[in-house]
């Protein structure tokens, strides 16, 4: 049956600066934070056990993992007999009053794999944001494809926040040696940056469902299978190997307890700081490290920006391909059309880089976008035993960031109503001129009531230069629309 629908509301959300304390309270418009605020009531269940002793957090925990574990194995039931998944498909509402599929009432998410889909939808009907639904679903991706990405993964992202208009990037900073060849994990405290100045739902909430899928197992996909195949199981057995040391197939199960407890341990930490800590101790360990490490220094800072007679176009600064994008849209633009090369030749790279991207949205035109990114194909190959996590690969120059450069257009600040659409894409170094092309195709098409082109996609295009994966989101007349390219990369899911 088909939860209840409602609206999606969010309140105005601003970075938050120390210096700023006071002013915050006067005006009642403050970020909401993830730790647990004595002075007023919770009634969330992550909330109602986070400030209880260990024990009973443990126990609240326990409980609300077996909660988001009895819907994740409904959801892998599901889709057992089709290990892809499927392109999401808009569910008739009470009445009659349906829409084509990918566009939605409320809010969506589009990522690579079914039942991380499933989970970002679920935390939007719960009352998150698309910052609670894009967190958790990326989460799962670390879980579910870690050929693409995971916890040793680095994260790019955009968000762009329609009560306030302000975009902002997200960046994990500079990449560091953990050890030769060996990237130091960020994903953990990248994410949990993103939440604490944007999320909505107790940052446990976010956690178990992941936790979940490494511990009960998950099903493997049609591209895991076919990444698993083309690079072979050095490394990484038993963990996505048979008895007999041959790959997992599709629809074969694979479990991960080592990260599921690294999950857990996240969930419950009382800092962010201490969950990275304690992820970083054990990895020393592992690799025989000695003398203290630095942590990850992700950031969040004002997006890049280029003001245009369309609107205002947002992308992430360096390093990504961010500023390279809106070079190439500013050169287009001048000269009046497309570039005439949407397909240029890729750029030479010591590593074809891997990685993956998701992207939500609501109805109000608030939107998020990731991308992230082991480097190569199953990043280093080196598996942690005692955390389950996949290292990513850093090379003398890592290309990583090549393509990382989501962009988002939106209306002026002071258009209410103006449409939102959001690109962002993986898969090869040129992926800054294929969204470039993708968007003045968009661009150059009149947008009219009569020829509402959101609901079919901006681009008419029908691949990435023959690789690669591009996501495209919309909020028009006051509904979400979502779809990919190609169509059959991606599974959304929304309400």
């Amino acid at each position: 049956m088909e939860p209840p629908a409602g609206p999606v509301l969010y309140q105005k959300l601003l970075l938050w600066d120390p210096s700023l304390g006071s002013e915050d309270e006067e005006e009642g418009e403050t970020s909401e934070l993830v730790t647990p605020d004595t002075r007023r009531p919770h009634d969330s269940l992550g909330n109602k056990f986070g400030g209880l002793p260990g024990a009973w957090a443990r126990l609240g925990a326990a409980l609300l993992l077996l909660a988001v574990g009895f819907s994740l194995a409904a959801r892998q039931l599901y889709t057992r007999g089709n290990p892809t998944g499927s392109v999401g498909s808009a569910v008739p509402r009470p009445g009659g009053h349906s829409h084509h599929p990918g566009v939605y009432h409320h809010g969506a998410i589009v990522s690579p794999a079914a039942t991380c889909s499933h989970l970002g939808r679920e935390l939007l009907v719960a009352g998150g944001n698309v910052v609670d639904a894009g967190v958790g679903a990326a989460l799962c991706l670390a879980v579910v494809h870690p050929h693409a990405t995971g916890l040793g993964a680095m994260f790019w992202g955009l968000f762009h926040n329609s009560t306030s208009h302000s975009p902002t990037a997200l960046t994990s900073g500079p990449a560091q040696t953990l050890g030769p060849g060996l990237g130091l994990p960020t994903a953990l405290s990248t994410l949990h940056l993103l939440h604490t100045h944007f999320g909505r739902l107790p940052w446990p909430r976010l956690l178990v469902g992941p936790a979940t899928l490494a511990r009960e197992g998950f099903l493997v996909d049609t591209a895991l299978a076919a990444a698993l195949a083309a690079r072979g199981t050095k490394g990484l057995c038993p963990l996505l190997c048979h008895a007999d040391g041959t790959p997992l197939g599709p629809g074969a199960r694979a479990t991960n307890p080592k990260l599921a407890a690294v999950l857990l341990r996240a969930a419950l930490a009382p800092t962010p700081d201490l969950a990275g800590d304690a992820l970083l101790s054990l990895l020393v360990r592992d690799l025989g490290l000695q003398g203290p490490l630095s942590g990850p220094t992700p950031a969040l800072e004002p997006a890049l920006q280029l003001v245009m007679p369309q609107g205002i176009l947002s992308t992430t600064p360096s390093p990504s391909a961010g500023p390279e994008l809106l070079t190439v849209l500013e050169a287009a633009l001048r000269s009046g059309g497309p570039s005439p090369d949407p397909c240029p030749a890729p750029l030479q790279a010591p590593v074809t880089p891997v990685g993956s991207v998701l992207a939500t949205i609501d109805s109000s035109g608030s939107v998020l976008l990731l991308a992230s990114s082991l480097n190569s194909s199953f990043g280093s190959g080196h598996l942690s035993p005692s955390t389950g996590v996949l290292l990513s690969n850093l090379v003398a120059k890592p290309t990583a960031s090549a393509w990382a450069c989501p962009l988002i257009l939106h209306g002026s600040s002071d258009d209410t109503e103006a449409d939102v659409l959001g690109l962002v894409a993986s898969g090869t170094p040129a992926v800054a001129r294929v969204m470039s092309h993708a968007l003045l195709s968009h661009l150059a098409v009149p947008q009219t009531q009569a020829q509402p082109q959101h609901q079919q996609g901006p681009t008419p295009s029908t691949s990435v230069c023959g690789q690669g994966t591009l996501l495209q989101v919309a909020a028009q007349a006051e509904h979400a629309h979502v779809s990919s390219v190609p169509s059959s990369c991606c599974t959304f899911q929304g309400f």
